[in-house]
């Protein structure tokens, strides 16, 4: 009978390149890292400093950047630790911990994206009950409730990942830990852990996706109704960038899971991970502040306010003589 020891530890094979690409790919990941996350305290300094920015959209706003900042910071740090060490290697908790963070972030992510659109489909749709629909009150109800129906969905199927036996090999052909390649790991039926797991991702990618299809459906309609061409435009551009996002959002998700399981591991798949760990969210605040003429006005109002703020010391010199 073969001799078989509960594992302790998984090791990550990461990329399988060259150790000067590994350093390589390090500072990249390190320099990307670093402009999400100046892009997304940016956004999350202008929107609590510029009055103008005191609008539900912008609450919004500011906290999908925060859950942006959460998510990168779940794979990241532990990523850049194994690209410098020679046994790129994570514990069995903290393996467990870092899948139920990423899939419990990534799931609340597109239901806050949800909120964020169903927002838009007020203030489009409803502007003159906007303000009394979108209270403080309602707008706490909805970051409260996106992120219990979050943990809710994702935590049956990270209890039935946790309790899986792993007696076996112990490398995980990826940079993090992810489900695929770790069930493929484990000396117990996953079957069912996989049913369920598929379930609340399928639940979360329709259900997310229905109320922003019917939501832009609205928008849509009513930007139709608006009499004026330039009045069409100026309605549309409060919603473009948002819908540039949840096209590009789910358009990579789609695309990272929807492949076919023999081909989970390869090194197409991992970059296809990272790209969708790193890329979107490094363009996402691009994406918003580029595309979004108010914020835009108030990063350009912080700047004059800090440049003006500069001089004095040298121009009062000679009166406070």
């Amino acid at each position: 009978m073969e001799n078989l020891t509960d594992v302790t530890e998984f090791i990550l094979l990461g990329f399988a390149v060259e150790r000067w690409l590994e350093s390589l790919l390090f500072v990249a990941v390190v320099i990307t890292c670093f402009l999400i996350l100046m892009g997304n305290m940016i956004i999350i300094f202008i929107t609590l400093v510029d009055s103008h920015l005191k609008t539900p959209m912008y609450f919004f706003l500011r906290n999908y950047s925060l859950l942006e900042i959460t998510y990168t910071l779940v794979v990241i740090p532990k990523m850049l630790s194994n690209l410098l060490a020679e046994r790129k290697t994570i514990s069995l908790p903290g393996c467990f911990i870092q899948i139920f963070f990423f899939f419990f972030l990534g799931t609340n992510i597109f239901f806050y994206l949800s909120i964020m659109c169903l927002d838009r489909y007020i203030a489009v749709c409803n502007p003159l009950r906007y303000a009394t629909i979108m209270n403080a009150r309602v707008c706490f109800q909805l970051l409260v409730g996106s992120w219990a129906v979050s943990f809710l969905l994702v935590l049956p199927p990270s209890v039935m990942t946790a309790k899986l036996k792993f007696c076996g090999p112990n490398i995980i052909n990826h940079f993090f830990c992810d489900t695929t390649p770790l069930f493929q790991l484990s000396c117990q039926d996953t079957r069912l852990v996989k049913l369920v797991t598929l379930f609340v991702a399928v639940f979360t990618l329709l259900s997310t996706l229905a109320i922003n299809f019917a939501s832009y459906l609205q928008i849509i309609f009513t930007i139709l109704h608006i009499p004026s061409a330039a009045g069409q435009k100026n309605t549309f551009s409060t919603c473009s960038a948002h819908l540039i996002v949840i096209s590009v959002q789910y358009g990579s998700c789609i695309g990272r899971y929807i492949r076919p399981p023999e081909n989970s591991g390869e090194e197409s798949d991992k970059v296809l991970a990272l790209l969708y760990t790193l890329g979107i969210q490094l363009f996402n605040p691009f994406i918003y502040t580029l595309r979004n003429k108010q914020v835009k006005q108030a990063l350009r109002n912080v700047v004059q306010r800090l440049s003006v703020s500069s001089r004095p010391q040298r121009h009062l010199g000679p009166l406070l003589h």
